[in-house]
């Protein structure tokens, strides 16, 4: 039973972390855009940006990572034959890449607090899908299990990569080309 409490504690902050991870480089992509406003403009919208992304940053999207990973630890410890479920360890491994993820936007908010700009805006958008990628990896792993065929399951995800990266590129030329 404490199995299942954690399982729905888990689910809940995962998708409460991954809802602001995707909401935290959108605010980076309109930080970086807000560049291109004359002065005044520039300074109050990068202003707000900050305040947003400090807020969703510290208030939802790192305390939810972090409840995320206890509630998966939790999981481990009251069944800690997960661990010998090869599908469970390439999860493990999804997670580290997401958790690496989740850090380096951090460091992109810091810089960006900073008044560094480093990342386009396309840069960030092609970013923002990672964050897509790692999402459906993980619940494919977890819903296939042992029935996924590895070989045709990283053949699909490196499909739907390049998938998401070429929307992306498009709507860049449809929205350069609005302009």
């Amino acid at each position: 039973m404490a199995y299942l409490y954690l399982k729905s504690i888990h689910i809940i902050f995962v998708v409460s972390w991954m809802a602001g991870l995707f909401y935290i480089v959108r605010l980076f992509i309109y930080h970086v855009e807000a560049n291109e406003r004359p002065e005044s403009e520039r300074l109050t919208l990068q202003a707000q940006f900050e305040i947003m992304q400090h807020k969703l940053w510290y208030i939802i999207t790192t305390p939810a990572m972090a409840l995320s990973v206890l509630a998966g630890i939790g999981m481990i410890w009251v069944n800690p034959n997960l661990l010998n479920m090869s599908w469970m360890l390439v999860k493990l491994a999804f997670v580290v890449g997401l958790l690496i993820y989740h850090f380096m936007c951090q460091q992109i908010m810091n810089k960006l607090k900073q008044g560094v700009f480093t990342w386009t805006s396309t840069q960030l958008r092609l970013w923002n899908e990672l964050a897509t990628i790692f999402l459906v990896a993980i619940v494919f792993t977890v819903i296939l299990k042992s029935a996924v065929d590895w070989i045709y399951g990283l053949t699909g995800l490196i499909i739907f990569s390049a998938v998401i990266m070429s929307a992306v590129k498009i709507y860049k030329y449809y929205r350069l080309k609005g302009k």
